[in-house]
């Protein structure tokens, strides 16, 4: 038992250690400086930011429920950092594309985009894929337009 208490404790000593690390920071959710268009080095992620669109009403409402039952908000909340970044402004600073293969294949996204790398890296957290399909994962974006455009946010120029 004494082993097993041992490892208990540092098992919430490391979660603790993540938590406190994800206090703070940018409110663009730890990306690199200069990471919001083609000067990120990200092929998914050049052009038009998401939030430049009008967002779909019918569908942000099937991506908030989306984004809370399928668990998001255990990581993820806008106008706050938890474990993962703050989504807020989310739309306004990544493309459609970006933000589609981010939510569809997080895994592949951490082994080839340096946004999704660096994410990691500041979060020391892989997202794990929710197992959504491409029109859930365009409902959860038009989630995020829809707060982002509410909150009378402005897309991030491309660099």
């Amino acid at each position: 038992m004494n082993r097993i208490d041992a490892l208990v404790r540092a098992v919430v000593a490391i979660a603790l250690a993540v938590a406190l690390a994800g206090c703070g920071g940018s409110p663009s959710g730890g990306a690199a400086k200069g990471a919001a268009g083609g000067g990120s080095g990200s092929k998914y992620d050049s052009g038009p930011r998401a939030g430049a669109v009008e967002a779909d009403d019918e569908l942000a409402e099937k991506g908030k429920s989306l984004f809370s039952t399928k668990g998001c908000t255990a990581c993820h909340a806008q106008g706050r950092r938890l474990t993962g970044p703050d989504l807020a402004g989310v739309s306004m600073r990544r493309t459609q594309a970006w933000l589609e293969h981010q939510i569809l294949d997080p895994a592949k996204m951490v082994q080839e985009d340096p946004i999704a790398r660096e994410l990691m890296a500041t979060h020391a957290l892989q997202m794990p894929n929710q197992g959504l399909t491409p029109d859930e994962a365009r409902s959860v974006i038009e989630f995020f337009k829809h707060y982002d455009q509410e909150a009378g946010l402005t897309p991030v120029a491309a660099k």
